[in-house]
C-alpha cells in the first residue's frame, strides 16, 4: 500500500493550527521527535536507525519495543512547514524499513 504524505502533511498543518487555536505558547525552536510504529517482525529495526543516523537524527526505541523515537539532533524553527520537512524525510526513511508515521511532538528533554 502506498503512503499518503498529503494526508499527513495535512495533519501535521491541522495540528500545529489547533495548538495555536488552543492558545498553548509554542516554542520559537526545539527539538522534533518523530515517532514511527514497527510493522511487526517485517520492520528492520538496525537498518532504520543506521539509515536516520546518516542523515543527522538521533533515535531511540521505547521500552515496549513498538516504536522508534527519531529526534533532530538541534532545534528547528517551530512552524509547520519546518516541522513537515523533517516530519517528511524521517516518514520516508522509516516507510522504507517498514514502520509506520506515528506523530511527532516537541522535545523538551
Amino acid at each position: 500500500m502506498t503512503h499518503d504524505f498529503e494526508s499527513q502533511r495535512q495533519e501535521t498543518f491541522d495540528t500545529f493550527d489547533e495548538l495555536k487555536k488552543q492558545g498553548q505558547a509554542l516554542p520559537k525552536t526545539s527539538v522534533l521527535e518523530v515517532y514511527l510504529l514497527a510493522e511487526g517482525d517485517e520492520a528492520n529495526w538496525a537498518a532504520a536507525e543506521k539509515a536516520l543516523r546518516s542523515k543527522g537524527f538521533s533515535t531511540e526505541r521505547d521500552e515496549e519495543g513498538e516504536t522508534l523515537i527519531v529526534a533532530t539532533k538541534a532545534e528547528i524553527p517551530i512552524s509547520p512547514d519546518a516541522i513537515w520537512k523533517v516530519e517528511r524525510e524521517i516518514s520516508a526513511i522509516g516507510l522504507a524499513h517498514d514502520f509506520t508515521p506515528d506523530g511527532w511532538e516537541f522535545g523538551f528533554d
